[in-house]
């Protein structure tokens, strides 16, 4: 099916390439993912979304339903990338390079997909409760937990507290990736390897029951 050209809008400057459904749909979820990136969901409206796309703003609602219908449709885009990248990361190896791969796929979603990244940390709250940014990584924290619960048990170490140690893995690369977003230096690969030299490292040592205060 090809859409009817749009006409009458002030935007309009002459003749319009028509497209099919399927092609204007993909036109008005890359403009939105722009808009949505730079100024956030509630900054954003559909008036403007559908100008730059140079149609009216039923075709927008026809399309997505209204605003919330098409930041759905994005951030769904942005997570399904994101989970396909740290699930593979997660797929082989040793512990400690599966650490550093979910540290450099996390850190490669900020370099390749800024635009995403940006949406994700700052308008998870506008997205359903299951396939935001905080879920994945929690689906992350259950997997890192998993690797971690079978080194423990190896070295003698209380394999329960696996997750309060994964919890605290994730938060500091995805912190540190939250950083690394607008900063962009040092390169990817040495933030990576410092992150993992910090929690290795302090993995290698842990003491079985670490108590607070001086000895």
């Amino acid at each position: 099916m090809v859409e009817p050209a749009e006409s009458g809008g002030p935007a309009e400057r002459g003749p319009r390439t028509r497209m099919t459904g399927t092609q204007r749909r993909e036109q008005l979820v890359m403009i939105a993912r722009g808009l949505f990136a730079e100024r956030g969901y509630d900054a954003t409206s559909i008036e403007e979304i559908a100008q730059r796309a140079h149609v009216s703003k039923p075709v927008v609602y026809e399309h997505f339903g209204g605003k919330e219908g098409l930041f759905a449709v994005v951030v769904d885009r942005e997570m399904s990338t994101l989970h396909q990248m740290i699930t593979a990361s997660l797929t082989s190896y040793r512990s400690r390079v599966r650490v550093e791969q979910v540290a450099l796929a996390l850190l490669t979603y900020v370099e390749e997909s800024t635009d995403g990244f940006r949406i994700l940390v700052r308008d998870q709250r506008v997205s359903a409760a299951e396939g935001t940014y905080s879920s994945l990584l929690n689906e992350a924290v259950g997997q890192v937990g998993h690797i971690l619960a079978g080194d423990f048990g190896r070295r003698g170490l209380p394999p329960e507290l696996a997750l309060l140690y994964a919890q605290a893995l994730v938060g500091m690369v995805s912190t540190t990736a939250t950083w690394w977003l607008d900063e962009r230096t040092p390169p990817k690969e040495v933030v990576a390897a410092h992150l993992v030299n910090l929690c290795w490292n302090g993995l290698t040592n842990l003491e079985p029951d670490p108590r607070l205060g001086s000895a």
